[in-house]
């Protein structure tokens, strides 16, 4: 039986590489253990028609459901890898993103922060877990897809909206870019210098805000949960994450969802409204920032 009308072919493919990836599985693994031919595996990555009996023993394989492939209803997804891969395949197409991820949404960032978030990712594992070298392992594959996000975002320059946090700010501040707390091997004033590098660069994009970038500081309580909302002329998804980039970053637990259903795009739309509304910007928030945060 193929796949009906009304699912992309072509997300498919995209969700099927982003699992394979976060599964941390070649193409050849995959086929080996399915019985699938190689060559097929690479074509319906790209894309191509694939039977829902075969996508089936895919799905079975990842460890995920056949809803969740097909991208019928919520994909839910317990992998960093797989989760942040989902995110570069969309940022690819969109207009428009709309984000709430703490304390600094990771797509306008510097190369200072790039340089140190290795070092973090693994300061984030403890050293007593058992799945401590499939995490390790993960984060290499992890900053591939993360550098791969902010080369396409400075290419196509979509349009940003970023919500950022004062209280998250002002701890990112005080403890420096760090993965946990006191990191025995890190050099704490360099991670503070980093982090008051970031804080700094916000500043500079509320005073001089770059074409198509709108930052927004929320002085009042945030969701938990960060979020995004991506944008395109004829739809729109929401992703959901506890995956966090940040300090004390987390890549090993919780579960993401990402949906394009009008209820949850509308939900968070409007959520994202009411905090927009309320927030400080341009020189109003820059100057909350240098005189609340910076200078503490």
């Amino acid at each position: 039986m193929d796949i009906g009308q009304g699912i992309s072919i072509e997300e498919v493919g995209q969700r099927l590489k982003a699992f394979r990836v976060g599964a941390g599985l070649s193409p050849e693994e995959v086929a080996q253990k399915t019985g699938i031919s190689r060559a097929a595996i690479y074509r319906y990555e790209l894309g191509q028609p694939i039977r829902v009996d075969t996508l089936g023993k895919i799905a079975t394989l990842l460890g995920i459901s056949l809803p969740t492939l097909l991208g019928v209803g919520v994909e839910y997804i317990a992998s960093a890898v797989s989760f942040f891969e989902r995110m570069r395949q969309i940022e690819e197409k969109v207009d428009q993103i709309l984000v709430l991820f703490g304390p600094v949404s990771y797509l306008l960032t510097t190369d200072a922060y790039d340089a140190i978030l290795p070092d973090v990712l693994k300061e984030s594992i403890p050293l007593d877990v058992e799945d401590r070298a499939k995490a390790l392992q993960d984060i290499e594959a992890l900053l591939d897809i993360l550098h791969a996000r902010k080369v396409c975002y400075h290419n196509r320059m979509p349009s940003i909206i970023s919500l950022v946090s004062a209280a998250e700010l002002e701890q990112f501040f005080r403890n420096g870019f760090i993965g946990a707390y006191d990191p025995p091997e890190a050099d704490m004033k360099l991670r503070r210098e980093v982090a008051r590098t970031e804080i700094e660069n916000i500043v500079k994009m509320l005073r001089e805000p770059p074409i198509g970038t709108q930052i927004g500081l929320v002085v009042d309580s945030m969701p938990s949960a960060s979020f995004q909302i991506f944008k395109q002329a004829d739809r729109s998804q929401v992703a959901v994450s506890p995956f966090r980039l940040g300090a004390f970053a987390n890549i090993r637990l919780g579960v993401a969802t990402i949906s394009a259903a009008p209820e949850a795009t509308s939900l968070y739309g409007a959520m994202t409204d009411k905090l927009w509304r309320r927030s400080l910007k341009g020189d109003q928030a820059a100057d909350f920032i240098e005189k609340t945060i910076l200078r503490a």
